[in-house]
């Protein structure tokens, strides 16, 4: 078994991000606190992409405190990631807006309110905790 680098959590792990539609995303509330919901991403470029509305609980509490963790929903073979995520203003990249469509029929970039924002979420992930390793 070849040891993976820590941004590259293997093949199989790879393959459930393309498929699995929803990933826990828990942020740190300013009193220090946690908030978890529930969210649609798209993982391309080593790094997990998740759109939101500007005024969302998650980016207030990100541009408090920015470490974040994810974690797939599929209990039996836990998928975690922690990182540090980094709020991206539109223009969005252009491949990650069609990952979006690609895997959602959905455009992140629209705003899901008059006069909302839109912003990504970039995740570059710095430590993977993944079923029977800790890495």
């Amino acid at each position: 078994m070849h040891a993976h680098p820590p941004t590259d959590p293997g093949p199989a792990v790879r393959e459930r991000l393309d498929q699995e539609r929803n990933v826990w995303l828990c942020t740190v509330r300013p009193d220090g606190s946690s908030h978890v919901t529930p969210v649609w991403f798209v993982y391309e470029a080593e790094r997990w992409w998740i759109g939101t509305d500007g005024f969302s609980v998650k980016v207030r509490n990100i541009r408090h405190e920015p470490r974040v963790s994810l974690a797939l929903e599929d209990g039996r073979v836990p998928v975690v990631a922690e990182g540090t995520a980094r709020l991206i203003s539109t223009p969005f990249p252009p491949g990650i807006v069609a990952a979006f469509q690609q895997k959602y029929a959905w455009d992140v970039a629209a705003p899901t309110r008059p006069a909302g924002t839109r912003l990504l979420l970039e995740v570059p992930v710095h430590r993977w905790l993944l079923a029977g390793t800790a890495q």
